[in-house]
């Protein structure tokens, strides 16, 4: 399993549409995003954890997956951060 970060945009205009198309997808979906919407940011961000891209891209509602970045992530132990210097 990897972890990838999904930013997917929307406009004002947009925002309750994007709201209930993600809710359409089920609660345990829209429980995975944080949205900065009220901030002014209409954006959703989550964090999931999926085998591939594609798969990941299935958390996003086909109508605002065209706009959607999807970068897949990961952590470093202090092990490989101090390997880093020894090359």
């Amino acid at each position: 399993m990897a972890k990838y970060f999904i930013a997917s945009p929307h406009t004002k205009e947009e925002c309750v549409r994007a709201l209930e198309d993600t809710l359409a997808q089920g609660p345990q979906v829209l429980a995975k995003y944080e949205y900065g919407c009220m901030a002014g940011d209409h954006t959703a961000y989550a964090f999931v954890d999926a085998p591939n891209e594609t798969s990941a891209r299935n958390y996003v509602p086909s109508s605002l997956r065209a706009k959607a970045r999807f970068v897949e992530v990961s952590q470093f132990t202090p092990e490989q951060i101090k390997s880093f210097h020894m090359k």
